[in-house]
């Protein structure tokens, strides 16, 4: 995979992924983005998959809805190759990753942007204190 552009694999589409995702992942809020992950094995297709959940009963408007997803998807596609995934690949991790939204008003695409990389920089930190501990006798 090269490029910034985001691929089918790195989309989390799995019912049993996404259920064990929300029974044992952690969380970590960035308000107004919330993520829940979840370490693992990786996988041969992506080091990261992920999924965007912005809540009905929050944003009412289906077009809110869509600007929204498309504001968080374009701030994790942008930053994902530079926080996230040479540490991923160091650690020898996979990771699948839930963004929901929170507010319940719109945010501008530089709250998004600026929130999107202090989780993907948290994740970051987990994933090397998760090899941390595993090495660990």
């Amino acid at each position: 995979m090269k490029g910034l552009r985001l691929y089918k694999t790195e989309k989390l589409c799995s019912r049993t992924a996404v259920s064990l995702l929300f029974e044992q992942g952690h969380s970590s809020i960035a308000f107004p983005l919330r993520a829940v992950y979840r370490l693992h094995e990786p996988v041969k297709e992506s080091p990261a998959q992920f999924l965007i959940t912005i809540p009905k009963k929050k944003i009412r408007h289906a077009v809110d809805r869509v600007l929204l997803r498309r504001r968080t998807r374009e701030a994790y596609r942008l930053w994902r190759r530079t926080l996230l995934y040479p540490t991923l690949q160091q650690a020898a991790l996979g990771v699948d990753i839930a963004f929901i939204y929170l507010d319940k008003e719109p945010a501008s695409y530089d709250i998004i942007e600026e929130r999107m990389k202090q989780l993907l920089t948290r994740m970051a930190d987990a994933a090397v204190a998760h090899t941390t501990e595993t090495q660990q006798p």
